[in-house]
């Protein structure tokens, strides 16, 4: 009975550590970054991915570009913190460097990448469209 126990204790510990995707620095999405899993420390909640766009390993204008995707375990409050950083510099224009991140939760919640930078301009062009028709229809 005591091995039955300890079995189920062991089980039940080991169920509940968060699993991330890990990778540094990678030139895309691919490859290491979708293949490499680690289980998290324990009071690591959540997983964070960074992407980059730029010149390494000294960003500057003008330099050749690309991309660097990294992912990791991470605590809810270092991700907000990174994320508040990041944010006023995502802005995905192509001939600047800029960088995103992204936080989520769940094991391997991080397979994809997902940066919200640009949602809020498809729906505000529609939102201009539709409002520009319903304007024009009934004027």
């Amino acid at each position: 009975m005591a091995n039955i126990t300890s079995l189920v204790c062991f089980s039940f510990r080991g169920g509940s550590a968060l699993e991330c995707y890990v990778c540094a620095n990678q030139s895309a999405n691919t490859e290491k970054c979708l293949k490499t899993i680690k289980t998290c420390e324990p009071g690591e909640d959540v997983c964070l991915t960074e992407i980059r766009w730029g010149s390494m390993p000294y960003w500057s204008q003008g330099a050749l570009k690309q991309y660097y995707v990294s992912k990791r375990c991470s605590t809810k409050e270092i991700c907000q913190k990174i994320r508040s950083r990041y944010m006023p510099y995502c802005t995905h224009i192509w001939y600047e460097d800029w960088s995103c991140s992204e936080c989520c939760q769940g094991d391997r919640c991080n397979y994809f990448i997902i940066s919200g930078a640009n949602d809020l301009r498809a729906p505000l062009a529609v939102l201009i469209l539709g409002a520009t028709f319903l304007i024009s229809r009934f004027t």
